[in-house]
């Protein structure tokens, strides 16, 4: 069984009686959950749920902060300070650990949400806020970012607070040549085909070369691999990806 490179998920991102994602059916076939918390998408009783949800399955849990953002899901770039970046972080980092200490666990990661996972790749403040929050929160918690070609300047931001990384990439979404995702508001940003998505996965989890968005080889070295929770062939893709992986 091959577990060199862990799947994760966005999930618990459903709110109130609006619903997100298949959690229950996703959740078994990943190694980590990244859980909404309560900013862009989530509420209380999701949090708890899913939480439980994650438990049961033996999936670690991430937390997955955002900007303030319900209406636009967390992918409109707010003008924040660092300071209230950190602030914001520590607020919901605070919210999901206490469900995870009420089930006698933890958070295991953090994993920045939409806009703001974005917003901290081009600003080193914004990243020390973060990174910052990670080490206020808990000595030793990882923060995820966005595996890049060049991940010198992250590594060193973080090595200098004690965090570790942990670089992720996506089987699901498009690439530019420097290794940052295609922005959402260009149409093929989202894989539309669940073969192309099987394909970039597994040459990502193989340390194997994809096509970028202009049709370029693109390597990168990752961590994890996420499937979007909110992509309609998540549950199909996953059941693929966790069989291809776990059979190499």
């Amino acid at each position: 069984m091959n577990r060199s490179i862990l799947l994760n998920c966005d999930m618990g991102e459903s709110f109130g009686a609006w619903q997100m994602g298949d959690d229950s059916r996703v959740m078994p076939l990943i190694d980590q959950a990244n859980l909404a918390c309560g900013f862009h998408a989530g509420d209380p009783l999701t949090m708890q749920r899913t939480v439980a949800l994650a438990l049961q399955h033996g999936v670690q849990i991430g937390a997955h902060p955002a900007y303030p953002d319900l209406q636009g899901f967390g992918r409109r770039h707010l003008r924040c300070s660092a300071e209230e970046v950190e602030a914001l972080l520590l607020y919901q980092l605070g919210a999901l650990d206490a469900f995870c200490r009420a089930a006698g666990s933890q958070l295991a990661y953090v994993k920045p949400h939409g806009a703001l996972y974005h917003d901290l790749l081009g600003d080193d403040r914004l990243l020390t806020a973060a990174l910052s929050a990670c080490a206020r929160f808990r000595r030793g918690l990882p923060l995820m970012v966005l595996a890049q070609v060049d991940n010198a300047r992250a590594q060193q931001l973080a090595d200098a607070v004690g965090v570790p990384l942990l670089f992720e990439a996506f089987a699901d979404r498009a690439y530019q040549p420097d290794g940052r995702l295609l922005p959402r508001s260009q149409a093929s940003a989202v894989h539309a085909g669940e073969e192309q998505t099987i394909a970039q996965g597994l040459a990502i989890a193989r340390g194997e070369p994809f096509a970028d968005c202009n049709g370029q080889a693109l390597q990168l070295t990752a961590d994890s691999l996420c499937v979007h929770g909110d992509n309609p062939q998540a549950l199909a893709v996953l059941r693929r990806l966790r069989a291809l992986l776990d059979c190499t």
